[in-house]
């Protein structure tokens, strides 16, 4: 019994907040069939901000409408002293709120009903997304700046894929390999292909 209370120790901590009871439930027992450790499962954005200063979890699923503060708001909360991946759900999907979530410095964006085979790709793009977040604070010390950089690399990174026609990891290589060639920061090389795209 201990070895399996040890185990579940060191799987991946996962905060959710969802204010429908049956999807909590459902995306609770989605998680925990992934072999995720599901550490505390609140209602309303409030509670999941105290849950994640209390808890300090690995990673934040949070639904974009809750009752008083919603997702996105507590995503931004979580976010001042928490520096985890932050997955949006959402009910549907739009520009709006997809920019929004950017703005609020969400990893990824989830459309409901959240199915565990969209959950798994889900939650693997949003570690990816955090990792290349980390390797970007180590560029760029100042965490505004390493805010500001991603918002700039992501807009790079989506003018590549559609003018390239490649994915996102593609275009994410493409960045680092010219960022490489030219001996500049991935930042910079972002703001030139951000730049040109404006003239064209």
């Amino acid at each position: 019994m201990a070895d399996e209370s040890d185990k579940k120790d060191k799987r991946v901590t996962v905060l959710i907040a969802e204010d429908n009871a049956s999807a909590r439930r459902c995306l609770n027992d989605h998680l925990e069939a992934l072999g995720y450790n599901v550490v505390a499962a609140a209602g309303d954005g409030e509670t999941a901000v105290e849950e994640a200063r209390r808890l300090k979890p690995a990673l934040a699923i949070l639904d974009v409408k809750m009752p008083g503060m919603g997702g996105f708001e507590a995503a931004k909360e979580i976010s001042s002293f928490l520096h985890i991946p932050i997955i949006i759900v959402s009910g549907y999907s739009s520009d709006e709120l997809t920019n929004e979530a950017v703005e609020a410095g969400v990893f990824a964006y989830l459309v409901k009903p959240v199915t565990r085979k969209q959950l798994l790709p889900g939650i693997k793009l949003a570690l990816a997304r955090y990792e290349q977040f980390k390797k970007l604070k180590d560029e760029v010390k100042d965490l505004r700046d390493a805010v500001e950089a991603r918002k700039l690399i992501e807009r790079a990174k989506g003018i590549l894929m559609r003018r390239c026609k490649i994915g996102e990891e593609e275009a994410f290589k493409l960045l680092q390999a010219h960022s490489q060639k030219e001996n500049k920061k991935m930042k910079d090389i972002a703001e030139m292909i951000v730049e040109a795209s404006k003239l064209i």
